[in-house]
């Protein structure tokens, strides 16, 4: 892991990546390190030897977590050292589904280890580093915290039912970082958070389902992080928090 606060050069303009691992927050990684702007990016996986072959420039530095409460905490307390030149945090983890858990399509499928699991990765993870990130990101920076939700998690959007474990997880963490905009703009004042759908890209998450989508319909890495990249760095819309999709609509909550 990288000490930041054994280093003493730092770029003005620092993009934190967590869940740095997933096919789009790579290609996230790789759009941003490469941008005109030098952008230093600070990767973050609990599967750090994937990335190490990813062939990220020399800009990108990787750093390894389990994402327990305690390795968050300690990351982001070394992270303190770039308070004021953070400009991006990208939270990219979330679960759909795994060997054990799958989308519930009945009430008779849900299990409570399913939603523990479920839940801890798509909220409670999530939610961890916001709280850690606080004294890193504190000021009037400005700074655009982006967190991967789903079109899924949208309450008034439901109109089928099921995935119960996914829609519900979802829809928690877009309640959890309304509060959390609430709270950081009394003590960070430059800080928006943008909650986005990427859409349905080609991805281990979405697999099993990519035969019901259309083929225009179904996304690159590539395309989501560049569709990413250019909605953070709109600064057209004062808003604490907005809800947004890979084309820029608004969702309602």
């Amino acid at each position: 892991m990288a000490d930041y606060s054994q280093t003493e050069n730092h770029s003005d303009n620092t993009a934190i990546v967590i869940g740095a691992s997933s096919k789009i927050a790579i290609a996230l990684i790789k759009r941003l390190s490469a941008s005109s702007s030098s952008t230093d990016v600070v990767a973050i996986s609990r599967q750090i030897d994937s990335l190490e072959s990813a062939g990220f420039n020399n800009n990108v530095s990787l750093v390894q977590s389990d994402y327990s409460d305690k390795s968050i905490r300690e990351i982001c307390a070394q992270l303190k050292i770039l308070k004021g030149q953070v400009s991006h945090v990208f939270i990219c983890n979330g679960i759909l589904h795994n060997a054990d858990i799958a989308p519930e399509k009945r009430l008779d499928d849900i299990s409570a280890d399913n939603l523990h699991g479920v839940f801890a990765v798509n909220a409670v993870i999530p939610m961890l580093w916001i709280k850690h990130l606080k004294p890193v990101l504190a000021g009037s920076r400005d700074c655009v915290v982006t967190a991967f939700s789903a079109r899924i998690g949208s309450i008034e959007d439901n109109q089928r039912g099921g995935w119960y474990s996914y829609r519900a997880s979802k829809a928690a963490l877009n309640m959890l970082l309304k509060n959390s905009a609430i709270e950081y703009a009394r003590i960070a004042k430059g800080v928006r958070f943008l909650v986005f759908h990427p859409g349905t890209t080609d991805t281990p998450l979405s697999k099993p389902f990519q035969k019901f989508v259309s083929e225009d319909q179904l996304f690159t890495p590539e395309f989501v992080a560049e569709r990413l990249v250019g909605l953070v760095g709109n600064d057209v819309n004062d808003k604490s928090i907005q809800f947004l999709d890979w084309d820029g609509k608004p969702i309602p909550w």
